[in-house]
């Protein structure tokens, strides 16, 4: 058995996309070198089974994913088997996705980049584009996030177009769904499942910190949840 944390990056590495480079070190960053992180590219996922292995599952920013169902399978693993899972960007896109599909049974949500056409467009064009933007998320009493942070409130960095679609804000809302941040605009920027040990879906970038030298208080708490886990997985084997 590994005695390092493991953590599967779910995405299709560029080492172009600045957020691919930055999650190894945040990850570093987080842990003194402890987390051995392995890239699974979406069409390797398979059913999810491989990814037993792991104490932890952090779907990526980059779209488009070679394959979508992939990273929604892998998202799904996650949630069923509560694993600690951390979605950024476009993980928090398609963690909004899976669960809409899986959790829900909205057969046809769907990202409206990839499928312009979907029955249920649950992934949208923001009013504006925050490719390289960054703004104020408020956090929510009660969260993973407002607990990581230990503050109200906190500045964050985005990288994207696509958001959740205001107009099925509700269809989410009233079973495992928790509002987690929101912006100023109070537009959803930030989800957990309730019941969950530590599912976190983030539209902003908590990895980019390490770029400015400052650690993420979320990738730090994704880090020890993904510990905890392994702990737990090691008294159940033996």
């Amino acid at each position: 058995m590994h005695s390092t944390i493991r953590v599967a990056l779910i995405g299709d590495f560029n080492e172009r996309q600045k957020a691919h480079i930055a999650i190894p070190r945040s990850l570093a960053a987080a842990s003194d070198d402890a987390v051995e992180y392995v890239w699974v590219a979406t069409d390797s996922v398979g059913r999810g089974d491989s990814l037993a292995e792991f104490q932890g599952i952090w779907c990526v920013p980059g779209m488009p994913y070679r394959d979508a169902d992939g990273a929604i399978r892998a998202i799904r693993h996650a949630r069923v088997t509560r694993t600690p899972f951390l979605g950024t960007s476009a993980g928090f896109q398609y963690a909004l996705v899976e669960f809409a599909r899986n959790a829900l049974g909205l057969a046809e949500a769907d990202h409206q980049k990839s499928n312009p056409k979907c029955g249920i467009p649950l992934i949208s064009p923001l009013d504006r584009a925050m490719a390289g933007a960054r703004g104020r998320v408020r956090f929510m009493d009660g969260t993973i996030l407002r607990k990581a942070y230990g503050a109200k409130e906190s500045v964050e960095e985005y990288h994207c177009s696509f958001g959740l679609n205001p107009k099925y804000q509700r269809l989410l809302e009233g079973s495992q769904f928790w509002v987690a941040g929101v912006d100023d605009q109070h537009d959803i920027r930030a989800f957990e499942l309730d019941g969950h040990p530590f599912f976190v879906a983030t539209l902003f970038q908590p990895e980019m910190r390490v770029n400015e030298g400052t650690p993420s208080p979320l990738v730090n708490a994704f880090v020890h949840a993904c510990a905890k886990h392994r702990v737990g997985v090691t008294r159940v084997a033996s």
